[in-house]
């Protein structure tokens, strides 16, 4: 068995007993996580991100009871994804003017088959998914390959590229029909957190699928990156 660190067990004991609270009660334990740490030992080194986990009342193994999206955050998400846009004739200025970090169409893709990934996100006009559909084998498992759900295939660079570098968030449900997503990092402002949180959980209640019948959101968990998770309120 893992040994418990003596930093672990300080905020374990503030969870202890908790059950479920409001978002912000919630929060707010959690930003007193910031300050624990052992005697004679330093706070944490590095910002960490926050995640919530919405387990939701549906089967992913039906089509029609997938749920998945994306988000802009009202605070963003602290920190500029690195985007790359396939695309070619006035688009490309089009793309660098927004502040895409690689622009390009067949010398990206050779480049991406050989095994280069160092972007967060990849972005596409119609007219280049010939040169990109090969890269699917390379692209997909790493959950890059441009979509027209997810509005990465798109004529609109230039709103695309701007959303994505203001920490656009895309999710999806997992196996277990879960759903796990950043909303923010420890250093942000109590309020930023909550209502990043908020307006995730605003989405996901729109998006229930009309074939999932009973309590939809069963349970939310709000934890840092080396933190407990908190249980919240789903109502």
């Amino acid at each position: 068995m893992a040994k418990v660190s003596k930093r672990q067990q300080a905020m374990q004991k503030l969870t202890a007993d908790l059950g479920s609270v409001d978002l912000s009660k919630a929060v707010e334990i959690l930003k007193s996580f910031e300050s624990v740490s052992p005697k004679g030992k330093k706070p944490f080194k590095f910002d960490q991100s926050i995640d919530l986990s919405v387990r939701l009342g549906i089967d992913p193994k039906h089509a029609d009871q997938i749920v998945r999206g994306s988000i802009v955050y009202p605070h963003g998400i602290g920190k500029s994804k690195r985007v790359l846009v396939f695309c070619q004739g006035p688009n490309v200025a089009i793309a660098q003017a927004a502040g895409a970090e690689f622009v390009g169409g067949k010398d990206l893709a050779d480049k991406i088959k050989e095994g280069w990934t160092d972007f967060d996100v990849a972005i596409a006009t119609p007219d280049m998914m010939g040169v990109v559909g090969p890269l699917g084998k390379v692209l997909g498992p790493r959950g890059l390959m441009p979509s027209p759900r997810a509005g990465t295939v798109t004529q609109d660079v230039a709103g695309a590229v701007k959303e994505y570098r203001a920490g656009k968030v895309e999710f999806r449900c997992d196996d277990a029909g879960i759903v796990h997503v950043v909303v923010g990092k420890l250093s942000f402002a109590p309020q930023a957190i909550e209502e990043n949180a908020q307006a995730m959980l605003t989405l996901i209640r729109s998006l229930k699928p009309s074939a999932s019948k009973g309590q939809y959101i069963r349970s939310v968990t709000i934890s840092g990156t080396m933190t407990p998770g908190i249980r919240v309120n789903a109502a």
